[in-house]
């Protein structure tokens, strides 16, 4: 009668379950947004142990130990203060249960057994709605989770505050998640709610009965059987995840109409969004740092490498004096208008760029200063802290060279920026930011580890770290990264070719890696967009053809007008195997170019497909039509785009396109081709 859903799941051998089981309630329970889109997070308010008898005290909370929440530090600090308030909680609504004397009402699975385990752990979050564009909030809603390892289950008591700041059990939206153990490798995975028919779905907190029987079965079926220990920490882990919610739909609101009148080239949603959620994290993270050290006065930043500066922008509005510093100055600097305080000039690392009387020092996607932001913080002053968001790998003299295979690349040099980090002296801590983008790890070194009267050990700990990490091999220089550069050596090493910009020559002597490359001020264009026409179309056609006559040629039926033709596919070819087919001078030229070989076929998509590495020939019959939900925009650039270029299958393939005239989004010859309605806006608006 309360069934909502049952799922059939194998262990496979791997002695996943029931441990897989809990791991897949514990996202659930610390991160519900992963499955419910219109949640935000939830607040691990208390987390222990509570007693399936009568009476008795809570314990002290699990999360406590296992560092669990998705709140992180404040949250598992408010977990750890509030086991006494746990069992005050659990005294008082266990009572109010339908079945009466802390019994559970059918088909739900009653806790505990004869002679077993006499605890349980529960677990009281707070679920945090998403906010809605152009309309209020919805309230937080309270759920007290109870499980019963012994019987497998995990039960989900809504809770409302009544008008004397009493909790009680909202006994309609009863849940209970189960797992049962059929035989072998076989279980069985199942939602049951007593009360079914009066259940009330509000569609963010409380989704309709079929959602839970089919949407989040099935999310908790897989993850129970393949959930791996991720490599990152918790999103939000070091700050509120409530207060999160609050200031980033507040800080979204405000500063909404930058998305109407970006003036770069970069997609706005994106940037403006993504520097909104990162304020929003610094924000919250600053006014911790005021609390904990009693701190009236808020902080000041400097951000090195600040791009389009809205980061800057943002900050500075709400109150915290600061100034971004960028090699290139961007066209949206002139918007922001003078309260927001952006340099134009390039950042050499050395005495001549410390920032004394700065809090903070920001690195948010700094490349090649990424490195060198933990060092200068360091040689600033002792107070001084820094927070960074690396993107793309940089060491200290160049690009980053991996060392360790059996980590990701991008594991890996997070790990290099951390230990740069706890080198100069940092309490170097991790955490996941919300934002758009798949590096969004940041390292914060908040605290010191070291006492003040140590900062010239730390010194020449920075120095030796350094040393030992350039390529420079010229090592005649009598101190390369120094903190004090009153004496320095006459001949400075310079890597081969390097030279300083014209404007840093005057503080060559005070710079602690004379190698050091800064970004260009102009930015080349090297996407092979730049490569002539007639170049990149001779590349397009001989891999095209390198492919077709690959042994054996992979066919596929071709149906037009009723007739069955044979098409000829091609077969796959690694990059590698593509590269030792074309000549040495075609190489060089595409190895100027960000990407290479790879970027050409890729930008040449109506042609090849590059998937895992391996070259094929597009099949446009296979591919999938767009979707209903692409915004309108994108899907009225698409119809704008249709039949205004040339099918490279019709004029090259030997058998031709594989699609009929009229479903090729190409032009099967001039006479089928049309003017883009998209260079006629251009035009018109020049």
């Amino acid at each position: 009668m309360g069934l909502l859903g049952a799922a059939a799941v194998r262990d496979g051998g791997a002695a996943a379950l029931p441990h897989g089981f809990w791991a897949a309630v514990r996202v659930w329970l610390e991160k519900p947004q992963v499955a419910n889109r219109r949640l935000c997070g939830a607040a691990i308010e208390a987390e222990g142990t509570v007693p399936l008898g009568e009476g008795g005290e809570a314990s002290p909370p699990l999360a406590a130990v296992r560092g669990g929440g998705s709140g992180g530090g404040r949250e598992v600090r408010a977990a750890a203060a509030g086991a006494a308030e746990l069992g005050r909680l659990w005294r008082e609504v266990r009572g109010q249960l339908p079945a009466g004397h802390g019994h559970l009402p059918p088909p739900l699975t009653a806790w505990g057994g004869p002679g077993r385990r006499s605890e349980l752990r529960a677990v009281l979050r707070t679920l945090l709605p998403r906010g809605r564009p152009g309309g209020p909030t919805a309230p937080p809603a309270k759920e007290l989770a109870v499980q019963d390892v012994y019987n497998g289950t995990v039960t989900f008591l809504p809770l409302e505050e009544n008008s004397e700041g009493k909790y009680q059990i909202k006994k309609c939206n009863i849940y209970q998640i189960q797992l049962t153990h059929v035989k072998d490798e076989e279980w069985s995975l199942s939602i049951v709610a007593p009360f079914p028919e009066d259940w009330f779905s509000d569609g963010i907190a409380y989704p309709k009965l079929a959602w839970l029987g089919n949407e989040l079965l099935s999310k908790l079926a897989k993850w129970s059987v393949e959930q791996k220990p991720s490599e990152f920490k918790s999103t939000l882990s070091l700050i509120s995840v409530a207060k999160y919610s609050k200031v980033y739909q507040n800080l979204k609101e405000k500063y909404k109409e930058m998305v109407k009148v970006w003036p770069e080239v970069t997609d706005p949603e994106k940037f403006v969004y993504e520097d909104v959620a990162i304020a929003t994290y610094l924000l919250i993270l600053w006014e911790e740092e005021r609390k904990e050290k009693g701190l009236t006065k808020k902080q000041s930043f400097v951000d090195l490498g600040c791009g389009n500066g809205l980061l800057v922008h943002i900050l500075n509005n709400e109150g915290h004096s600061g100034r971004g510093i960028d090699v290139r100055r961007r066209k949206i600097w002139d918007m922001y208008g003078p309260e927001t305080h952006l340099e134009e000039s390039t950042i050499m690392p050395g005495d001549s760029h410390l920032f004394p009387d700065t809090d903070w020092l920001i690195g948010n996607h700094s490349d090649e200063l990424t490195p060198w932001i933990p060092v200068i913080a360091a040689r600033s002053s002792y107070s001084c802290s820094y927070f960074v968001l690396p993107c793309c790998f940089f060491d200290f003299h160049g690009k980053y060279s991996r060392r360790q295979s059996k980590k990701t690349q991008y594991r890996e040099y997070l790990d290099f920026v951390a230990e740069v980090g706890s080198v100069c002296g940092f309490h170097v801590e991790e955490d996941c930011l919300r934002i758009p983008s798949t590096k969004r790890v940041s390292l914060i070194g908040k605290n010191r580890i070291y006492p003040p009267a140590e900062c010239a050990l730390i010194d020449q700990q920075i120095t030796q770290y350094i040393n030992n990490r350039q390529t420079c091999a010229v090592v005649m220089c009598d101190r390369r990264v120094g903190f004090n550069h009153k004496d320095h050596s006459d001949g400075l090493c310079k890597e081969a070719g390097s030279e300083l910009p014209e404007n840093e020559t005057e503080t060559a002597g005070t710079t602690w890696m004379p190698g050091f490359q800064p970004r260009e001020k102009v930015v080349q264009i090297r996407n092979c967009a730049s490569l002539p026409q007639d170049f990149v179309d001779d590349v397009v056609l001989h891999v095209a053809n390198l492919l077709l006559n690959a042994t054996p040629p992979k066919s596929c039926s071709n149906m037009h007008g009723g007739n069955t033709n044979i098409w000829n596919q091609g077969e796959s070819l690694s990059l590698k195997e593509v590269a030792e087919h074309l000549n040495k001078e075609t190489l060089k030229r595409l190895k100027s170019e960000y990407g290479g070989l790879q970027t050409l076929l890729k930008n040449n998509h109506q042609v090849f497909e590059v998937l895992n590495g391996r070259v094929h020939i597009r099949d446009w019959r296979k591919e999938k039509p767009s979707r209903k939900t692409k915004p309108e925009v994108k899907r009225h650039l698409s119809a704008e785009a249709f039949k205004t270029r040339l099918c490279w299958f019709f004029i090259h393939h030997p058998d031709g396109c594989s699609l009929p005239s009229e479903s090729c989004p190409y032009a099967h010859g001039t006479e089928d081709l049309r003017q883009s309605q998209v260079i006629k806006k251009k035009k018109h608006l020049q």
